[in-house]
Formats: structure tokens, sequence, C-alpha cells
């Protein structure tokens, strides 16, 4: 009665039934008796009891109660993971003031926890290969000033373009200007992360959430609290995961995976796609309120093809990586090269250059590459003969071109793509591909 008027309390007599709760219920602390037959007052239930709910949650907070107290048990109970120890009776003020310790004990492993495996996935994005905003002209140019103008607000940015454009790149652009850039940046490829792992992945679960979940997760937005959370492929989301993203994204809130309890978070949205969001508006397959939502400002990122001026910086910028990845110092293209490069439109943007860059240093043999079918292969060379005119021929060479790469594998184009199966089926019908 005294708790209840500060605190949510549950009660449990049967001490039976403790595993369930456990996993049902995240708790903060438990008050456990240390003897629950009548007649038995050696607190060895207790023990045994807190060694169970240890096995269930390792970083449980346990505070043992009992009228038979000794300095023996107590110094016992620590050792064996209680909290502390609360003899009968006890006076109320004392009793809160424990357990006003303990929870502040239950927050600082909370947020350990959470230290852990946000420094975790910080490793992870070190680790990545990252390479810095390249470009001088006047399409790039103007990408750049918008960065600038949008970054030091915490305004929602969806990025807009094509695959291999390079979005990431300018998400942590404007990561890093922002006021937010001293926290963490969580990269999230939409595409990559299946309809039954959704809300794991981006909400978290608690351990027994599901049959493999073995031991609480953190999501990817509660790791992005204080910080910029980037997803990328947005328009890949079904119908039910846009709603279920707008929700989070409209309460700034998340609850994780088989828990009844809300997290309170503070994130810089930005997404991007290579999807025509507005056009799946039109047909129904993109939620509008979402749209709304995550695009407070659009940033259009050009296509090689329309800066065409940084191919020379490109190429050399990709050319002094992998030298020395590969020890082939001195390796240079020739100019010759280099102005054929600039009249291909690659479809597949900087990551296809960058591609074919890693190709020519390692099969290359000359110090000077005079050829430029080492940089573009024969099936690019055909295609750059009739360069397109439409989106729509664009579309057909870019999924063909893919294909040719995944060797005519459907599932790896899909996913080179950014794309499903189904998607890609009703793109290679509409354009007659077999």
């Amino acid at each position: 009665m005294f708790l209840k008027q500060e605190f949510s309390v549950d009660i449990e007599q049967d001490p039976n039934n403790i595993p369930d709760r456990l996993r049902s219920t995240d708790y903060d602390l438990i008050l456990l008796d240390m003897n629950f037959k009548a007649g038995i007052n050696d607190g060895e239930e207790g023990f045994n009891w807190l060694n169970e709910i240890l096995k269930v949650d390792p970083q449980a907070v346990v505070v043992l109660i009992t009228a038979y107290g000794e300095i023996d048990l107590a110094v016992k109970a620590m050792k064996q993971g209680a909290t502390d120890f609360v003899l009968k009776p006890w006076k109320n003020q004392k009793l809160l003031a424990t357990i006003l310790s303990a929870l502040q004990l239950r927050q600082s492993k909370k947020e350990v926890e959470k230290l852990k495996v946000t420094q975790e996935r910080l490793q992870d994005e070190i680790d990545q290969p990252y390479y810095y905003f390249i470009g001088e002209s006047p399409a790039i140019q103007r990408v750049t000033e918008l960065i600038a103008r949008v970054a030091a607000t915490d305004a929602n940015i969806l990025i807009l373009g094509e695959n291999g454009t390079g979005k990431e790149l300018v998400a942590r652009a404007i990561h890093r200007q922002s006021a937010r850039k001293d926290k963490v940046f969580i990269s999230v490829d939409l595409g990559a992360i299946t309809e039954t792992l959704f809300e794991s992945e981006l909400f978290g679960h608690v351990k027994g959430a599901f049959t493999d979940a073995k031991q609480d997760k953190t999501g990817r937005f509660e790791l992005a609290s204080h910080g910029t959370i980037f997803l990328d492929e947005i328009g890949n989301l079904s119908l039910p995961l846009q709603s279920k993203l707008l929700t989070v994204l409209q309460n700034r809130k998340i609850q994780r995976l088989g828990s009844p309890k809300e997290t309170s978070i503070d994130f810089r949205l930005i997404c991007a796609t290579n999807a025509d969001l507005h056009q799946m508006v039109f047909e129904k397959s993109f939620r509008q309120d979402l749209l709304y939502r995550i695009n407070t400002v659009e940033v259009r990122i050009p296509p090689l093809r329309e800066r065409i001026e940084d191919i020379p910086l490109l190429t050399n910028h990709f050319l002094n990586i992998y030298t020395k990845k590969y020890k082939r110092a001195g390796i240079k293209i020739d100019k010759s090269v280099i102005a054929k490069m600039q009249k291909y439109y690659w479809p597949g943007n900087i990551r296809e250059l960058q591609h074919a860059i890693e190709r020519a240093v390692i099969l290359t043999e000359e110090k000077v590459i005079q050829k430029p079918e080492i940089l573009i292969s024969g099936n690019t060379a055909r295609r750059e003969q009739h360069s397109p005119k439409t989106l729509e021929e664009m579309e057909k060479i870019f999924i063909l071109q893919s294909l040719d790469e995944n060797e005519g594998n459907v599932t790896q184009t899909a996913m080179a793509l950014g794309m499903t199966r189904t998607a890609l089926y009703r793109r290679m019908k509409k354009h007659g591909i077999q």
C-alpha cells in the first residue's frame, strides 16, 4: 500500500510464477521475500529464487526482505547478486531510500548496456568503407549549399537519387554539420530488413518476445536517441510497416517487442530512396501522411551523367585508394580514357565508377591505362553507343546491366537494385525482359 502511492506495483504470492512474470514484464526492481513456506526461516528459498531471477535477467535489481536478518545472510545475499537487504519491520522512509537507490542502479545498468551496444554499433560504422563527398560541378555545388542550409536545423530530410549516387554520404554530411555531430549516426538499410524482423531491428525486443529472443536487444531508434537515424530505401516498406513507422515518428516513442513499456526517444530523421514516392502515393502504395512527415526538405542528388565534370576528380580519388590497397603504386589513366569515361552515361553512377576503377587496378599490367575497355566493359561499351533518350530506356538498360552483373539471378539483382523480386519482375515484364 505504501509503495503504490509512488510506483506501479505487481504482487506475486507464488514464487513458481516468477519466471513467467519476468518474461512478460520488464521490472525495474524486485522485492523478494526470503521465506515462503510456513515454518521455514533459513532464507534458502530466497537465495534459490534470487538465482532463478538472475538466470532469466542477469541485469535484474533484487532487494531481499526478511524478518530473520543476520549479518551473514546479508553478506551471502550480496555475494549471490542481490542489490540490497531489508529487515522487517522497516521504517517507510528508510525503505523508500533503499528503493530509490536500487532504481538508480537499475537505470545505470540500462545506460551502461545501451552505451555498450551503441559503441559496438559505432565501431561497425567506423569499420565500413567511407569516402568524402567529392565534386566541384555546378550540380553538386547546389547540393552542397542545400546541405549547409538544412544541416543546422532539426528538419526531417528526404534524399532522392538513383542507386549509387551517394545518398548515405549526403546523410552523413548533414549529420556532421548538425548540432548532433558529436552523437551517434545510425544507418538502416530498410531494403535488407524482412517484415518479420522490422520491429525487432528498429524498435528492439525483450528476452522471450519470440522463439529466438534469447536476450534483450536495443532497437536502432533507441540507439539513435540524441543522434541521427538514416533510413535508406524507405520506398521498400510495405503499407503495414509504413503505419508502424509513422506512429513512432509522430509520438517519438518506441515500444520494444514483447514489452508493455514505452520509451521516449529524441532523434534527427533522414530518409532516402531511389523510388518516386509521389508516384507511389498516387498509386496508393505509399502513405501520403508518411511522405509529409519525412520530407520537410527534399535533397535531390544528381546522377553521375549530370556531373561529368566530377569524373576526373572521382577517378583520381578511387585510383589513389585502390593503388594503395593492392600495392600498385604509379598506375595512371590516360586523358583520352578519361574523356571516353565522360561520354559514358554510368547507369550505376559513382558505385559503378568505383568498381570500374578497382577492377582496372587489379587487372591492368600497364602503368598507364590507355584502353577504355578495361574500365568500360564490352556490354557497357555497346550500351554507350546508343545513349538512352528517356527514363524508360535508362531503366531497362540499368536492369539489363544489373542482371548481367548478377549472372541472371533475379533475387540477387532485386537486392542489388533495392527492390523486391515482385517489383523487379513487374519492371522486367514492362520492358519485355525475359
